[in-house]
């Protein structure tokens, strides 16, 4: 898995700045933290991934297994 560097946040400072890393997600997507220099969350701005709220006759179970399955890289 490729990870931009701009991408790449500590747990420590996801912690203490948790405003700042949103904003990043924000404009660039996502961000990954780093748990002991190990990829170990993923914070994913939901628009960017142009996910489709359920209509009110369809599950919500059922929606978020179909937007698993069409996210690749999950």
């Amino acid at each position: 898995m490729l990870i931009d560097s701009n991408q790449i946040v500590s747990m420590s400072e996801a912690n203490q700045n948790f405003s700042k890393v949103v904003r990043q997600a924000e404009e660039n997507g996502c961000v990954v933290i780093f748990k002991n220099n190990n990829p170990k969350f993923v914070l994913v701005d939901i628009d960017s991934m142009k996910i489709s709220l359920p209509s009110s006759d369809e599950r919500l179970d059922r929606a978020a297994k179909k937007e698993i399955s069409r996210a690749k890289w999950l």
